[in-house]
């Protein structure tokens, strides 16, 4: 079975071994395919998602994508549980005790 890039990309970010090797084009594939919306103001694309408080503010580095923004993708995608279920990239939330 082919992996999409998608996938692909997930994985490379989850290991952590090539944060200065991921394009930005990548990135933001890979944050529209977890549901993230991307809004571009200049140079700036900022990533929101319904589930996550936080905003991704991500910029380029020529075709890469920045290495401490590779890092930040990484803890948010680990901190709210984004998971490979087959082909479908998507995500487990757990509930708030409030």
């Amino acid at each position: 079975m082919k992996m999409s890039r998608p996938k692909k990309t997930l994985e490379r970010v989850l290991t952590g071994t090539a944060d200065a090797n991921i394009t930005f084009l990548e990135m933001c594939g890979l944050l529209l395919s977890l549901g993230f919306t991307e809004r571009v103001r200049g140079s700036h694309h900022i990533f929101t998602h319904e589930a996550v408080a936080e905003i991704l503010n991500l910029q380029s580095k020529g075709a890469k994508a920045k290495p401490y923004q590779v890092k930040q993708v990484r803890e948010i995608i680990v901190a709210y549980g984004f998971v490979v279920n087959d082909d479908i990239i998507d995500f487990e939330v757990e509930p708030s005790d409030e």
